[in-house]
């Protein structure tokens, strides 16, 4: 086997087992149940799931954070429990929380963090870095100076700083404006077309369907989908019917275990169903049997949420 074949991978999870113990008698929690996951090098890649999934516990594992209970982490075929150290130089993660040295500026931050990596001092790019991202003016300010937004940029300097292989984004845009949404997408972008592996969590459907152009979903510590997003879509052959109905009392609906049900506004709801399973006429006659009173309907395609959702529902 050719050197390039096995390096095709940016990241390569076997058999990832993770159990954490119980305590005062409870019983073992298992977070991660023997996950296998392939992501292909310099790929934009999506990881979602519900809380609890086991998404914060795969990338702690990745990180270093969390000790595995069993299983292979590879990044371009370096292992993680033989090259440890040229492992942790592979991997940038960018947390959802922000803590930093009050007492640092932008600048040290990153120089240090440079230097816990080895990164020789005539290879460190600090200054190009804080301008790519909107830092410059900043750079010798103290800490407690910036604004949030500007300390979740930093976050994103420290997992770059070492030029790693792989970036793991872990939901890098909950609760952040639009303009630093867009700065980062707009960089995430840049460094993935220059061959940086890019692995992507987010609670933002809209922003995985639009960027990824393969997600995996976990749940309960399980991968139960892995497709690229286009396919993901067609593989479940869902269709979404729109339903306007004039029952003001009306009761809880119950559906067939392939349809998700997402109530709105106004007396409105949006039922998910795969077609393979249910068929429309057979839905409608059921809906009509619990005594929705149906005053008008429209069919659309899904999108990524609806496939979400009915993955999720009874996995």
């Amino acid at each position: 086997m050719m050197k390039t074949d096995l390096i095709e991978f940016g990241l390569e999870v076997k058999n990832l087992k993770k159990v954490y113990k119980g305590y005062d008698g409870n019983a073992p929690v298992v977070a991660l149940r023997n996950l296998n996951l392939q992501v292909k090098k310099g790929s934009f890649f999506g990881l979602l799931g519900p809380n609890g999934a086991g998404k914060s516990t795969l990338i702690n594992i990745l990180a270093g954070l969390v000790i595995k209970t069993s299983g292979i982490v590879k990044i371009r075929d370096i292992d993680q429990d033989i090259n440890v150290r040229e492992f942790k130089r592979s991997i940038g993660v960018v947390p959802q929380e922000t803590n930093f040295d009050p007492f640092l500026t932008p600048y040290e931050s990153l120089d240090i963090q440079a230097g816990l990596y080895g990164v020789r001092k005539s290879e460190r790019k600090i200054n190009q870095l804080l301008r790519r991202l909107g830092l410059e003016a900043k750079s010798n300010a103290y800490m407690r100076s910036l604004s949030g937004g500007m300390r979740r940029r930093l976050l994103i300097g420290k997992a770059l700083v070492h030029a790693p292989k792989v970036v793991i984004l872990d939901e890098p845009t909950a609760g952040v404006d639009i303009e630093l949404r867009e700065m980062l997408w707009d960089y995430m972008k840049h460094l993935n077309a220059n061959g940086t592996t890019i692995i992507l969590t987010t609670h933002y459907l809209e922003e995985a369907e639009a960027l990824c152009e393969k997600i995996a979903i976990l749940n309960k510590g399980e991968l139960i989908a892995c497709n690229d997003t286009s396919d993901l879509l067609a593989r479940v052959n869902l269709k979404v019917i729109n339903i306007k109905y004039s029952n003001s009392n009306l009761k809880k609906i119950n559906l067939p275990d392939k349809a998700s049900i997402k109530e709105n506004k106004n007396q409105r709801l949006s039922i998910s169903y795969n077609r393979n399973e249910i068929k429309t006429d057979q839905l409608l006659d059921s809906l009509r049997s619990q005594g929705l009173a149906i005053m008008d309907l429209s069919t659309e395609e899904a999108d990524l949420a609806d496939v979400f959702r009915l993955l999720t529902k009874n996995n």
